[in-house]
């Protein structure tokens, strides 16, 4: 059984993810994307690119829930619509046009951290593990019927970036396990409890400022989870801004008072 997608698609997620769905037959009949902001910093791969080299037809709407977008894609009938780090919310009026359901990749292992940059919280908050998640889009965000979800380990000095990698691979896999019974109209939709999750906003450059008061391990989190290409962690010495890019934890390491903390040795952080 064939099938008709819209792709809503941006970041490495979506450069991962749209060639499984034509390495399985589904015909893709339109790809939505976004342009590329000039005052971010583009360090991940293009859909838009992909999808032309693909000849598919790709548009980049300021607004994916405008009248006229939702018409085009009510012309092409799909079966369903798919979401790979598309960066903004879908309306009910876009999620009831697929005739066999609209699915969403998250990164995350859901119910928890739901919502905004759920790698670079998840690094943030110490977690040792996150993943990806197939689930259906429904009104609330991140908060439908999970399709598959895969988890990936997190190691204590990766960065979210490193992270972010190893999610991208296993959205990949979940994808492409996924499809075929969501293709024959067999896939398990589990339920989610959203009060065993999380749910996280997104972060601006200012939240990459290091409070000193916090743990070691809480600063050295924090660095983790903002550094490069994420704009980094900072603290301010007199009236200079200091960019904080790395970080260890030295447990069993003295600066030469003695006494545990957080130091400075030839340019590096140490934290204790």
């Amino acid at each position: 059984m064939t099938a008709n997608a819209v792709v809503f698609a941006y970041h490495n997620v979506g450069v991962r993810c749209l060639p499984v769905l034509l390495a399985k037959g589904v015909r893709v009949s339109l790809v939505v994307t976004h342009r590329d902001n000039p005052r971010e910093l583009i360090w991940f791969d293009s859909v838009e690119k992909l999808a032309r080299a693909h000849a598919l037809p790709v548009i980049t709407p300021e607004d994916a829930n405008d009248p006229a977008v939702v018409a085009r894609i009510r012309s092409l009938q799909p079966d369903f619509l798919f979401s790979f780090y598309y960066r903004y919310m879908l309306g009910t009026e876009l999620l009831a046009l697929p005739a066999r359901g609209a699915y969403n990749m998250h990164g995350s292992l859901l119910p928890r951290y739901r919502g905004r940059v759920p790698v670079n919280w998840a690094v943030i908050m110490g977690e040792h593990e996150t993943g990806a998640t197939l689930h259906q889009m429904v009104a609330k965000p991140d908060a439908g019927g999970i399709v598959d979800q895969e988890a990936v380990p997190i190691g204590p000095e990766d960065t979210a970036a490193e992270a972010f990698g190893k999610v991208t691979e296993a959205a990949e896999r979940v994808l492409a396990r996924a499809l075929p019974g969501l293709i024959a109209g067999t896939a398990r939709i589990t339920p989610q409890d959203l009060s065993r999750g999380s749910y996280y906003g997104g972060r601006k450059p200012e939240d990459g400022r290091i409070d000193w008061a916090k743990s070691a391990r809480e600063v050295h989190n924090l660095v983790r989870g903002v550094a490069p290409p994420y704009p980094g962690a900072f603290t301010r010495v007199g009236a200079v801004t200091l960019r904080i890019l790395r970080t260890r934890l030295e447990p069993n390491r003295r600066p030469r008072s003695a006494a545990p903390g957080l130091y400075f040795e030839a340019g590096s952080y140490f934290a204790d």
